[in-house]
């Protein structure tokens, strides 16, 4: 999406993509704490060169590193250093408000259902 649609086709600002990657599928799956850089939710950071990113991944080969990312942190750990992965494996199972596990959760008939 960066480097097509923001990038190459001009179709959308390096905000309203970065936005779309993060923030609006954080809060269209009802997943809290999650998608924003706000005070009391996961630190969750990428940092990359807008004029260098790039997706390598297809479907034959899809665990491909994208180039431009220079340091990832989950969940307040670095996980990419210089564009190398590290030993630090802090990532967790992340369910939104479909999942039946949780007390009060599944799916709801409506989404006028849901208490927001």
């Amino acid at each position: 999406m960066l480097a097509k649609y923001v990038r190459e086709e001009k179709r959308l600002t390096l905000a309203e993509a970065v936005r779309k990657l993060s923030a609006q599928p954080a809060a269209n799956l009802g997943i809290a704490e999650r998608g924003r850089l706000k005070d009391g939710y996961f630190a969750d950071v990428v940092v990359f060169d807008p004029a260098a990113i790039q997706d390598h991944a297809t479907f034959d080969k899809p665990q491909q590193f994208a180039t431009g990312v220079s340091h990832v942190v989950v969940n307040g750990q670095l996980a990419l250093a210089d564009g190398e992965p590290t030993a630090a494996r802090p990532g967790r199972v992340v369910r939104g408000r479909g999942w039946t596990g949780a007390p009060g959760g599944g799916c709801k008939a409506k989404a006028s259902d849901w208490t927001w």
